[in-house]
């Protein structure tokens, strides 16, 4: 059974708050990943899918720093919160 856009990009969403503050993941990383951990069920169109989710929500972002990395959104420390 084909895994869901939604279920992508949670497993993404997890894999890259595992990994803030220790590695950068590229998209391509990400993929990957996906396809290393479900085989067919998650073919490329479906991760892309899902890290276009993830963007649109807010819950990643893009960052670019000598290539373009998802992170999780970085609250600015001049910020009058």
């Amino acid at each position: 059974m084909a895994k869901t856009v939604e279920e992508i990009a949670e497993a993404m969403l997890n894999m890259v708050t595992d990994a803030q503050g220790i590695k950068k993941l590229k998209p391509t990383d990400l993929i990957k990943a996906m396809r290393e951990l479900y085989g067919d069920e998650a073919d490329k169109k479906l991760c892309k899918g899902a890290i276009k989710e993830l963007v649109n929500s807010g819950k990643c972002v893009y960052t670019y720093f000598g290539g373009s990395f998802i992170e999780l959104p970085h609250r600015e420390s001049a910020a009058n919160d």
